[in-house]
């Protein structure tokens, strides 16, 4: 898909990923919305692409079906709908059912709601781009997060299912699964897990340059960080020694901790 004169709707699009995504669809043409749970954050950004801004919590679904509703009020029906706001809570087995409710919530029933509005609007015009994400724990796994590395896994699993079911409909399909990306939430973090990930790290700008590329191949999974294709492929070839691996690598970092 071409971006221009496109609507395109990115939740969590105040800061990090979202932003740079916003900022990169403009620049391709996109008529931008950019909503955030941060009003004035988003306020912001949308004044630098020249877009509209929302306030949308994504946990909610009265927020969502809001959303949806003043786009195609405001700015015309929504051609990309971006599902990128997601929240990183640390936890173990004894992790609170609230920490799990909202990282559902956010991380996966978001992306099942939102496609539960678009979808039927979408078929009828015979079009439409759904893009999904996630993260590279969603392939692989997250080191000290439960609720993360399930809901990242399941938010794979419904894009895919999204691919298989609507996408020779004409409803478009991409999964991001980045790995590490320099945000204030990575770069600000003394967490030994978090710090693993930053000499890899890439730029948000980077994300948001591999996503466009990506839409424009419609590819299903965009893998911003080459080296997560080899990293599920060394999974997927031998699992027992994958977890091997990580048991040993999940050891090391409690020692540093």
């Amino acid at each position: 898909m071409q971006l221009n004169q496109r609507v395109a709707v990115v939740t969590g699009g105040a800061s990090g990923i979202g932003r740079a995504l916003c900022l990169r669809f403009a620049a391709e043409g996109a008529r931008v919305v950019v909503s955030d749970l941060n009003l004035a954050g988003a306020e912001s950004v949308a004044a630098e692409c020249g877009g509209v801004a929302f306030r949308t919590d994504v946990g909610s679904e009265a927020d969502l079906r809001a959303l949806v509703a003043h786009v195609e009020q405001r700015v015309g029906p929504i051609d990309v709908f971006v599902s990128n706001a997601g929240i990183a809570p640390g936890g173990l087995v004894e992790t609170p059912e609230e920490v799990w409710e909202r990282a559902m919530d956010v991380n996966l029933m978001s992306h099942i709601r939102a496609a539960r509005l678009l979808v039927p609007d979408m078929l009828r015009r015979g079009q439409g781009y759904l893009v999904n994400v996630a993260s590279a724990a969603g392939l692989l796994t997250q080191l000290g997060s439960a609720p993360y590395a399930v809901t990242k896994h399941g938010a794979v699993a419904f894009a895919e299912w999204l691919a298989v079911t609507y996408g020779d409909r004409g409803i478009r399909v991409s999964c991001v699964c980045p790995l590490g990306v320099r945000t204030p939430m990575l770069e600000g973090s003394d967490d030994p897990i978090k710090a693993l990930l930053l000499p890899e790290a890439i730029d948000a700008a980077q994300v948001a340059d591999a996503v466009v590329a990506g839409m424009a191949a419609e590819t299903f999974l965009i893998l911003p960080h080459p080296q997560v294709r080899e990293m599920t492929g060394r999974k997927e070839s031998d699992r027992d020694r994958w977890i091997s691996g990580m048991q040993r690598l999940a050891r090391r970092l409690e020692g540093e901790g």
